[in-house]
């Protein structure tokens, strides 16, 4: 049998790859603060005792996109956008320290401020925890201030401050649960040091930085590439049963 026909296949099956990637990219179109992934394909030589008639495909994340989505206005006290360079620190459920640019914050049942998928949202001493309040309030630099429940207008208390950092943007990949941390090679041997100089906007939250229009156009080129690799089995299969015919008729 030819090797092309496992040449398409394997064609067809990073196209599919491919697709799968600017699909999830299209499914968070309207997901706040989502930065989308970055797909190439690339050949792959064949190695072996052979001529290098042959190239298999790949594709691959090679990074992800981490410029600001749109600003939208919300008015929400405990919704909070990133302004120009920065992450926000939280913590995933294994306790690991990520970030992210998602800025809808929620107060759980026990005072804990958390992200709406459940992450604990960090501040200068650890996660961050408020007690009952009448009103509150983010400043630019992260600060958390509240009135007390019950307590005048005027007697505001200064609870803590988001940690927000501002990492290389190369030294950061994104996981598979969506949260950015550093890489392994670029670890800087324990928490990320906070950065004075990030600022919120306070009753704002980051859009996605998603392109519907351009990753629909990329999911139909990826689908014409696919239906090509289809056709290169096709024929392929084809070939192999001419020459199957051809050596029946010689014997």
């Amino acid at each position: 049998m030819d090797k092309a026909l496992y040449i398409g296949m394997s064609g067809a099956k990073q196209n599919m790859l491919s697709q799968r990637a600017h699909a999830n990219n299209l499914a968070n179109v309207s997901t706040t603060g989502f930065k989308r992934d970055f797909a190439q394909a690339r050949s792959m030589p064949v190695f072996g005792e052979h001529f290098p008639t042959r190239a298999y495909a790949m594709s691959e994340r090679p990074g992800t996109d981490l410029s600001a989505g749109p600003l939208m206005q919300t008015g929400r006290d405990l919704d909070l956008a990133v302004q120009g360079d920065g992450l926000m620190a939280v913590q995933n459920r294994a306790g690991q320290e990520v970030f992210t640019r998602t800025g809808s914050l929620q107060v759980d049942v026990n005072g804990l401020l958390r992200l709406p998928s459940g992450e604990l949202v960090l501040g200068n001493g650890g996660p961050i925890a408020l007690p009952p309040f009448d009103k509150l309030d983010i400043g630019e630099d992260g600060t958390i201030s509240i009135v007390p429940r019950g307590a005048g207008a005027g007697q505001v208390v200064q609870i803590d401050r988001l940690k927000l950092v501002n990492p290389p943007r190369d030294a950061l990949e994104k996981g598979e649960d969506g949260f950015l941390r550093r890489k392994p090679d670029q670890a800087v041997g324990g928490v990320e040091p906070p950065d004075g100089t990030v600022r919120v906007a306070s009753g704002f939250l980051e859009g996605s930085n998603v392109n519907a229009v351009e990753e629909m156009i990329d999911n139909l080129q990826l689908s014409r590439q696919y239906e090509m690799q289809v056709k290169v089995m096709r024929t392929a299969r084809d070939n192999s049963e001419a020459t199957a015919r051809l050596l029946q008729n010689l014997g």
